[in-house]
């Protein structure tokens, strides 16, 4: 009976990195893992993101509506708008300020 004897391959990162890039097949977890194994980094940091919809038509809108739901909520939370509406409280508040400034002044 002849021993068998076993070969070995290296991975290098660059090889991982581009099966990995290849494979579609992976959850999150698993294709996480294998990256931090074989320390291949993610997609270059310049490509854009992966669409959740694919070619869903369909999704595609309704996460497009979420989104920007979202980034109104976030500008309405920062206090980020683009209309000029929002400098005309301000501008009354100044107003405002200025008038009770100017009695505390007459007021000394």
């Amino acid at each position: 009976m002849e021993r068998k004897v076993g070969s070995s391959t290296t991975v290098t990162a660059k090889e991982a990195k581009v099966a990995l890039e290849k494979a579609h097949t992976l959850s999150s977890e698993e294709e996480k893992v294998l990256r931090m194994r074989h320390g291949a980094g993610a997609a270059s940091k310049s490509a854009p993101l992966p669409r959740a919809a694919g070619n869903n038509q369909e999704l595609g809108d309704e996460l497009l509506l979420i989104e920007m739901q979202l980034m109104k909520a976030m500008r309405e939370r920062t206090g980020q708008t683009k209309s000029a509406s929002k400098s005309k409280p301000a501008a009354a508040a100044t107003a405002t300020k200025d008038k009770i400034v100017r009695a505390l002044r007459k007021k000394k």
